[in-house]
């Protein structure tokens, strides 16, 4: 029989497939107002103001849900249920990237570039402005591969691993390095702490996200060994330990190739090639969404199992440790 913890994960993703992110009033968004709010408290030109803003609200989404899931849990299963799928649907965000990449698609086939430069602005935070048609798709594409890990794999297991807690301290951390984890002037030192927190929370989950990719490579005519092959050749000369892997698995598991070099506020990246197929063409977008929702469900099948053999394994290692 599963827990609570996991027909609630299940809940929470049925409704953000079904859904997708709220309008209006998204929980995240608010969060995101008091951090920028308590940035203009904090904000330092050192590491050790950064660690504190960090603490202080990835701490606070913790307890907050710490509280809300103890609660749940005093009322009965059916809270607990509730409060777990109301805060899985919050945090994750994979109908709303997968509704982005086509709005970019479907400006593409209208023949409106610029439109859809402006729109791709949604996705990526790389200057758009030199973009063309390919670029876009190229653009488009890599946030999808690297957004289904952050924006969904990531949440999943978190929840799987610790409940409520886990599932909001993970979007904070994820939040808080997408408001400051830049290296800019300004927060080479203060968003120090936020990049390595997400580095870290994410270290796993993006070697999850592109195991799934390669497993289900199929769905997209893809070849597993292809996607594998392009994860250990290419994602060690990424810039980012986790979005090398995801991307690479994806370029590989498409058959296209993927990164280059990329413009942030008037600085350079390259992001080196991924994969060895051609260069992404607009019905790509397409096959990319398709297979990111295929790592969606594998992950999220993962996660359920997760809540199953987590518990008494953790069980087993205490009764050892009080034996010892």
């Amino acid at each position: 029989m599963t827990s609570p913890r996991a027909r609630g994960l299940v809940l929470g993703f049925v409704l953000d497939l079904a859904l997708g992110d709220p309008r209006r009033g998204h929980p995240v968004a608010g969060f995101g107002r008091v951090a920028a709010a308590l940035e203009r408290r904090t904000y330092a030109d050192a590491r050790p103001a950064g660690v504190l803003h960090v603490a202080t609200l990835v701490g606070g989404a913790v307890a907050l849900g710490l509280v809300a899931e103890r609660g749940a849990r005093r009322v009965g299963p059916t809270a607990e249920v509730v409060t777990t799928a109301l805060a899985t649907w919050t945090v994750l965000g994979g109908r709303s990237l997968e509704r982005e990449a086509h709005t970019v698609g479907d400006l593409l086939a209208a023949g409106d570039l610029p439109a859809a430069r402006r729109r791709v602005t949604h996705l990526v935070g790389r200057d758009p402005s030199g973009l063309d048609e390919a670029a876009v798709v190229r653009a488009t594409i890599e946030s999808v591969a690297e957004n289904t890990s952050d924006a969904v794999v990531a949440p999943l297991l978190a929840g799987a691993v610790a409940g409520v807690p886990g599932l909001l301290g993970y979007r904070a951390a994820n939040t808080l390095d997408a408001m400051v984890g830049h290296r800019t002037p300004r927060l080479e030192r203060f968003g120090w702490a936020a990049a390595r927190l997400d580095d870290l929370l994410n270290l796993v989950p993006a070697r999850v996200a592109a195991v799934a990719a390669a497993v289900t490579a199929p769905v997209v005519a893809g070849s597993p060994a292809a996607a594998a092959r392009a994860w250990r050749r290419d994602a060690p000369h990424h810039p980012s330990p986790n979005a090398g892997p995801v991307e690479a698995t994806f370029a590989g598991a498409l058959g296209i190739t993927l990164g280059g070099v990329n413009v942030y506020a008037g600085q350079v990246e390259d992001r080196h090639t991924l994969g060895d197929g051609p260069a992404p063409e607009r019905g790509d977008i397409t096959r990319a969404t398709r297979l990111a929702r295929a790592v969606d469900l594998a992950t999220a099948a993962t996660a359920v199992l997760g809540t199953l053999v987590l518990p008494p394994l953790v069980l087993k290692i205490r009764e050892r440790l009080h034996t010892t």
